[in-house]
């Protein structure tokens, strides 16, 4: 399985097991469905399928099913003779045929409308593509993956999805963990895109005390990998061979995370995490009394001394 984890850092048993079922579906001819949200690296896993198949020598070629416009989905998909339609002036390879012998990659395969999900259904039976302005289909033979944000499921249940596609799609599922169902990651994951990053840059990477990197740990990343990218790269501009201290972060990062009641007790969804609520709960009684440390230790039932010590602890600037 070493592609898969080079593919994806981590060891969070949710992604674990996702990337184990990949690994021994990726040997297979079989369609695999990957779902998640956006940002959580399906693209990358369908590329480590193809990578790992007997296909590999083969094209990987994929398709966005939500940019495609809607008339153009057919010639986009099975391609086109010239003459077939005005503007058609010379013959045209659809994905399909493009993918021959390789792998067809269907990213956001939930996006397709009714008609080209029918001729897909039909694709995958058969495998016969019949370009537009053709008199006869060709055989063509390649893997299929698709990929979706969207609860499939259920929208086949609810007539929104062809339910035979998705059952002819769904043979082996991998559903790609969001970055919260998997925070014990985010350290790995921020030396990981850190290194890669200042590499790329010809930056010194910044530092993160244990302080910052549990506020890291609380943040739910709604926007997934891709979001934490994003925030190290830049964060690595902003802060190269410096450290990033809790109060550099940005305003979501640093504002106190949504919690769920339990017995009248608010805890965070991922958990207590006791060091970020102290460092919380201090910066909070700094910013109540501003910035005055005998007023916030009071506030807090310390000493000065002990509010000192902790401030130094958790690294708060104030």
């Amino acid at each position: 399985m070493s592609c898969f984890e080079n593919l994806m850092i981590g060891q969070a048993p949710a992604l674990k097991t996702q990337l184990r079922a990949a690994a021994l579906a990726a040997a297979t001819d079989v369609p695999i469905l990957i779902a998640g949200e956006s940002g959580t690296g399906k693209d990358l896993l369908a590329q480590a399928i193809h990578r790992e198949s007997r296909r590999a020598a083969g094209p990987f070629v994929p398709v966005n099913c939500a940019s495609m416009p809607d008339g153009l989905v057919e010639s986009l998909l099975y391609g086109h003779r010239r003459g077939a339609f005005t503007g058609a002036v010379v013959d045209q390879a659809g994905y399909i045929q493009q993918a021959r012998g390789g792998t067809l990659f269907l990213d956001e395969v939930g996006e397709l409308p009714g008609p080209a999900q029918a001729k897909l259904l039909r694709f995958l039976e058969t495998r016969e593509c019949q370009p537009l302005g053709q008199a006869r289909p060709d055989q063509v033979e390649l893997r299929v993956l698709a990929a979706t944000n969207r609860d499939l499921a259920a929208d086949a249940a609810a007539g929104r999805f062809r339910q035979d596609l998705f059952y002819r799609l769904n043979v082996v599922p991998v559903q790609m963990p969001a970055l919260r169902e998997r925070r014990e990651d985010i350290p790995a994951l921020v030396e990981h895109l850190t290194g890669q990053l200042s590499r790329q840059h010809d930056l010194a990477p910044p530092r993160y005390p244990a302080a910052t990197l549990n506020r890291l740990q609380r943040y739910d990343w709604p926007g997934n990998v891709r979001e934490l990218r994003n925030f190290c790269e830049r964060t690595l501009i902003l802060f190269s061979g410096r450290e990033v201290q809790p109060s550099n972060l940005p305003a979501e990062l640093r504002a106190p995370q949504p919690a769920a009641k339990a017995g009248g007790f608010a805890l965070p969804a991922g958990g207590v995490d006791l060091g970020s609520l102290e460092s919380d709960l201090i910066q909070q009684a700094l910013a109540q009394t501003g910035g005055n440390r005998s007023r916030a230790a009071r506030l807090l039932g310390l000493t000065r001394d002990t509010l000192l010590y902790r401030i130094k602890k958790w690294g708060i600037e104030c």
